[in-house]
């Protein structure tokens, strides 16, 4: 098995051929090479290879057929791939022995299909370095899926030797000189989305594998690479003013945003503020055209619809319908811009650097999980029992802590596998839900307690903040 460790990239049509030409202090470029490469991906009729995160791939390329079997999950930042020289265009399972794919290799040998092909003209470049050899791939060609064709323009980075942080400092020399995007979605990906006949649509959080013998460092950054995935996933659908693409990129940000305050205690400080205040930076830049979505839809258009005058209702909905464009082309302007394509390579290198701190991050993730889902949620009851005094602020981010604990149930649901356990996840997510719906709505209304200090939506919060819940050694404490 080799591991595939590389970054790719989008860019403008116009400054795709230049990359070619790229300089990068410290960095020595060698002699470029052409290829022609056709390569033929396969997959069932119900896609089960994709479905199970695997990707099988043959290529033709100087004569001769290599088989490539790659796990697609993204789970890591150096992917395992299996390559094996077979004697035809299609599939040769016997070379899936040892390999992800070997369970399924009986059972899908005649199901098997060509699901698209890509031909490819390639423009390869070796990088070296003092302590790195690295390779500089520039794709042109199109995708021919299910009678349809899209191009393909990319760019890719491999790491061949060396440490990850040479691969980073060409892949910012990409971004400054030739406004290179990071690309995190997996190619397979893009092109089962032509296959399927779909657009640039909103990306939902994908579900989360982790494992107790994990470190609590290694946990976070699976779980803060899904999260940057979830994010930079919904660039394009930002780009076609999508409200919903705006909502998840927005989920995206604050699950990571999440996930750092609760491995706070195993991440180094300093350039994690760094990170946090430029998540904070496109996180607000999101929130009006987000805010002005959902007030439109709660409010503005039933208001609409119920108005005598369907004209009048008509020229309000117009009129807010005008403010939320507006709204969305600034987040586009912001997703566009080189502050965003920055920090998506930021943010990359810092999660796959992280080390943490010695003793709290080496700890097993299980006992970690289960020991920071039971003080939130100690910490949630204590808190709530406060509600009739507390501000709006103040439970304004009761509220926010409540989602916290919400996004920390579904990052951990892995690791615990008992029914019994399962069922405890069940009831924390359902009752952090009603809470923080409940919050959300007695913030809009403002909801004061009523006199004597009872009734009213912070006395509903307090009742849903009292779920019989608990993990491992930690009990909630019982109201």
């Amino acid at each position: 098995m080799g591991v595939e460790t590389e970054i790719k990239f989008r860019m403008p049509t116009r400054h795709l051929g230049a990359s070619s030409g790229l300089t990068v202090p410290g960095c020595k470029i060698g002699q470029r090479s052409e290829s022609n490469l056709l390569s033929t991906y396969f997959d069932t009729p119900k896609h089960r290879l994709k479905r199970c995160g695997l990707l099988l791939r043959v290529r033709r390329t100087g004569g001769k057929h290599v088989q490539t079997i790659k796990k697609t999950s993204g789970a890591q930042f150096g992917r395992g791939e299996w390559e094996t020289e077979i004697e035809g265009r299609t599939p040769d399972l016997d070379g899936a022995d040892g390999t992800p794919l070997e369970p399924f290799a009986t059972k899908l040998q005649r199901k098997l299909k060509p699901i698209f092909e890509t031909p490819v003209h390639r423009t390869t470049l070796p990088i070296r370095t003092k302590r790195s050899q690295l390779e500089l791939a520039i794709d042109h060609g199109r995708i021919v899926a299910a009678g349809r064709t899209s191009r393909i323009e990319e760019v890719e980075i491999e790491l061949k030797s060396g440490p990850a942080k040479d691969l980073f400092r060409v892949a910012k020399a990409l971004e400054r000189k030739l406004a290179a995007e990071l690309c995190l979605r997996a190619k397979a990906d893009q092109r089962y989305d032509l296959v399927n006949g779909k657009r640039a649509q909103a990306v939902f959080a994908e579900p989360i594998e982790l494992e107790k013998r994990m470190t609590a460092i290694e946990g976070f950054q699976v779980i803060a690479r899904s999260a940057l995935r979830h994010f930079s996933g919904n660039a394009d659908a930002v780009r076609n003013l999508d409200p919903e693409g705006v909502h998840q990129m927005r989920v995206g940000l604050r699950r990571l945003r999440a996930a750092i305050s609760m491995f706070s205690k195993a991440l180094p400080a300093a350039k994690t503020e760094e990170i946090k205040a430029e998540l904070r930076w496109l996180t607000n830049e999101l929130a009006p055209a987000r805010e002005l979505d959902v007030f439109l839809q709660e409010k503005i258009d039933p208001v609409a619809r119920e108005i005598t005058s369907q004209r009048g209702g008509k020229a309000i909905a117009r009129q807010f319908a005008k403010k939320r464009t507006e709204a969305l082309e600034r987040v586009r302007t912001a997703v566009n811009s080189p502050r965003c394509r920055a920090l998506l390579i930021d943010v990359l290198e810092w999660i796959e650097a992280q080390r943490g701190r010695t003793g709290v991050a080496t700890s097993e993730l299980g006992e970690s999980a289960a020991e920071l889902l039971d003080r939130r949620m100690r910490k949630a009851h204590k808190d709530a029992e406060k509600l009739q005094e507390m501000t709006a602020r103040e439970r304004h981010k009761f509220r926010i802590s409540m989602k916290k604990l919400r996004y920390a149930a579904e990052f951990f649901e892995s690791l615990f596998r008992s029914k019994r356990e399962r069922k405890a996840l069940a009831r924390l997510s359902k009752h952090a839900k009603k809470i923080q719906d409940c919050s959300g709505l007695a913030q809009r209304l403002h909801c004061r307690p009523k006199a004597g200090g009872r009734g009213g939506a912070p006395r509903t919060i307090a009742r849903q903040a009292r779920p019989r819940v608990c993990f491992g050694h930690y009990r909630w404490p019982r109201g």
